[in-house]
C-alpha cells in the first residue's frame, strides 16, 4: 500500500468541527434506522484507506449496530446501508457524486 502524504492524511482526518456539523445535521440520530442511540462519531462513506475526504458530505451518524453491519455485516448488508446513506446524502446536499468526496492530489 502506498503510503500518504502528510497533505492527504490531513484532508482524510474528521475534525472535531465536521463531527459536531454532522452530528448536528443527522438530528442525532442513526441516518439508516433513524435510532436516537447513535453515538457522536462520525462515520465516513468512503473511509480515509479509499480515500475518503473527512468533510461533512463523506460522514454520516450511525448508530453501533448499523455501524457494525456497515463495517463487519454480510456484502448484503454493507450494500443496502450504502444505498440508504447514499440517498440521504443526495437530499442533503444535492448533485453529490461520490466522485466529490475522493481527495485528488493537487498537481
Amino acid at each position: 500500500m502506498k503510503a500518504r502524504s502528510s497533505v492527504q492524511s490531513k484532508a482524510c482526518d474528521i475534525s472535531a468541527k465536521v463531527k459536531a456539523i454532522v452530528w448536528e445535521r443527522d438530528k442525532h440520530r442513526c441516518v439508516v434506522c433513524w435510532s436516537n442511540n447513535a453515538f457522536p462519531n462520525a462515520h465516513a462513506l468512503l473511509s480515509r484507506a479509499h480515500g475518503g475526504r473527512g468533510i461533512e458530505q463523506n460522514v454520516v451518524t450511525l448508530c453501533q449496530e448499523c455501524h457494525r453491519k456497515y463495517d463487519q455485516g454480510t456484502k448484503q448488508e454493507h450494500d443496502l446501508i450504502y444505498e440508504i446513506i447514499i440517498k440521504y446524502m443526495q437530499k442533503q446536499y444535492k448533485g453529490l457524486k461520490i466522485s466529490d468526496v475522493i481527495y485528488q492530489k493537487r498537481t
